[in-house]
């Protein structure tokens, strides 16, 4: 996925506007105008496209993470270096530090989406890449993953008209009783 394609999905999952992707990135300081942001927006073949660079959605992720959290006291919190590359993995963590999400509710958007993984699988993307653990977050799982806040945020907005989306603690609490039944565990062959 490129970065232009997360910008579009989260802009349409979270219904904002250009103007309010401008002021989620000055909450970091990042200026930008507005041609720009609306140039990110377009399609790639749009001759007016601009690619959304690695700082930009660096920038935007942050900031969103600020406008869903509130900013942190920086007196407290040990300067993380910023990568120089931004990953599958850093956006999917990213995302999930903004939206508040523990490990139960983002395995539960992932199957809202119809993608199935287990928590031991989940907690390797967000483990440091020099952990022997650690796996890389292909595009696949992050579009699910996109897909399935789009699908929580979508039904939700639709369900203050009528209330027919299940709540994720209802998706979480049917992923755990589908898990609980008597049956033997799968044995994997890794």
């Amino acid at each position: 996925m490129t970065n232009n394609d997360i910008l579009r999905r989260l802009r349409y999952i979270l219904n904002i506007k250009d103007t309010k992707i401008i002021k989620i990135l000055a909450l970091v300081n990042y200026q930008v105008p507005l041609p720009r942001v609306v140039s990110w927006l377009k399609k790639e073949d749009d001759e007016d496209f601009t690619e959304c660079s690695d700082k930009d959605l660096t920038a935007f992720l942050d900031g969103l993470i600020i406008e869903k959290r509130g900013k942190r006291d920086e007196s407290k919190v040990a300067k993380v270096p910023t990568p120089q590359r931004l990953n599958n993995n850093l956006v999917f963590l990213k995302l999930k530090i903004a939206f508040d999400l523990k490990s139960d509710d983002v395995l539960a958007l992932l199957e809202l989406s119809q993608y199935k993984i287990s928590s031991s699988e989940l907690s390797a993307f967000f483990r440091k890449k020099t952990h022997r653990h650690y796996r890389v977050c292909k595009d696949q799982i992050l579009r699910k993953f996109l897909k399935g806040l789009q699908l929580k945020f979508t039904t939700a907005n639709e369900s203050t008209k009528v209330n027919t989306a299940p709540s994720l603690k209802q998706v979480v609490k049917k992923s755990t009783d589908i898990n609980s039944t008597d049956k033997k565990p799968t044995k994997f062959n890794w």
